[in-house]
Parts: structure tokens; C-alpha cells; sequence
């Protein structure tokens, strides 16, 4: 069993540039990606770059709110 208070916590990251449609009216979704971050040594929201796959390069993605 895991204590609610636990330091590390699963978030989960969206990218921030996305949009509902594509070119050619095709959704290609939501890029979302899960990591794990220590509660207390970053208490601000994450913002990394990640690989989206769909367009081939790097994007900013932010931490959700829960």
C-alpha cells in the first residue's frame, strides 16, 4: 500500500501546441506522456520538451491539473 502523502506522484504532460484538427481535416489527437516527479524537490509545474510523433520534432508539454 502507498501513503497518500508519498513524495513522488505520477503527472501526466500534454502537449501544448496541439490541435484538434490537422491538415486535411484529420485528427491526429492528443500527445500526452506519464512520468513521475518528487513533490518536493519541484513543487512547480514541469514543462519538457518531448518527441510528438506525428509531426517529426520536439514540442513543449505541460503538466495537467489534477
Amino acid at each position: 500500500m502507498t501513503k497518500s502523502k508519498d513524495a513522488r506522484v505520477t503527472t501526466a504532460l500534454a502537449c501544448t501546441t496541439c490541435t484538434s484538427k490537422e491538415a486535411a481535416g484529420k485528427s491526429t489527437g492528443i500527445s500526452r506522456y506519464t512520468t513521475r516527479k518528487n513533490r518536493r524537490n519541484t513543487p512547480t509545474r514541469l514543462e519538457p520538451k518531448k518527441f510528438r510523433v506525428c509531426r517529426h520534432k520536439h514540442t513543449y508539454h505541460k503538466e495537467l491539473k489534477k
